[in-house]
């Protein structure tokens, strides 16, 4: 067991504003965070596998997932249904593992109002401007063009929740937004509320000074010192 509860850390943004890069970039600086793989029930884009990028399932399937309670939050976006699968997260967060959310603010929101809300932290990905996340959308390549235009038209939307965040990040440089993702990991891990060892160590620390004081008393029929 580790000194300290485990983190859920939740990283949103628009589509194009980064979010996924900086997710990358967090766990290659620290393999130990467990990726919160979602389930999803639209089709595998090409070079995706089942369980690393998501668990493809169908409509009745997932909905039987929510009924069930399996998953930690879920949304409907394009048309699809996207969610995250509970059992697993609870498991790491109960061993101390820092898990990982790649989720829009929808899922989100649900995670900040469940009862792992003090276990989370919430990160908001800002593009330093609308043209700028255009091009990047343009640039990757993995959409059509009215997939574009329709991720644009939502991103008003989900820049309009940036404010329900514990942080906000304006990625205008990528190596600068890595190293402010980090620090805040690094800032909410430290949280006297996320390590329950503490309690324990500042009693070891003040047992430690009741007996060293006892060694340094002087003894009753001791001289007074002059």
């Amino acid at each position: 067991m580790r000194g300290r509860r485990g983190l859920l850390i939740i990283l949103s943004s628009p589509s194009g504003a980064g979010k996924s890069t900086l997710a990358r970039r967090l766990r290659e600086w620290d393999p130990e965070i467990q990726f919160s793989v979602s389930a999803t029930t639209r089709a595998p884009r090409p070079g995706e596998v089942e369980g690393r990028e998501y668990y493809f399932r169908d409509r009745a399937t997932f909905q039987k997932m929510v009924e069930d309670r399996e998953m930690l939050e879920h949304a409907e976006v394009f048309g699809n249904l996207y969610g995250s699968p509970k059992k697993s997260v609870v498991e790491a967060l109960k061993q101390g593992i820092d898990v990982l959310f790649d989720i829009d603010w929808q899922g989100g929101q649900q995670i900040r109002n469940s009862l792992r809300a003090e276990d989370t932290v919430s990160i908001f990905v800002l593009p330093p401007s609308i043209a700028e996340l255009e091009r990047r959308l343009l640039t990757r390549g993995q959409d059509r063009g009215e997939v574009i235009d329709k991720r644009m038209a939502r991103s008003r939307d989900e820049i309009s929740h940036w404010a329900e965040y514990d942080y906000v990040l304006v990625n205008s440089d990528i190596d600068r937004a890595t190293e402010e993702v980090r620090a805040i990991v690094t800032a909410e891990r430290l949280k006297r509320s996320r390590q329950p060892g503490l309690i324990e160590l500042v009693r070891d620390l003040n047992s430690e000074f009741e007996e060293r004081s006892g060694e340094h008393a002087p003894a009753e029929d001791s001289p007074p010192n002059r």
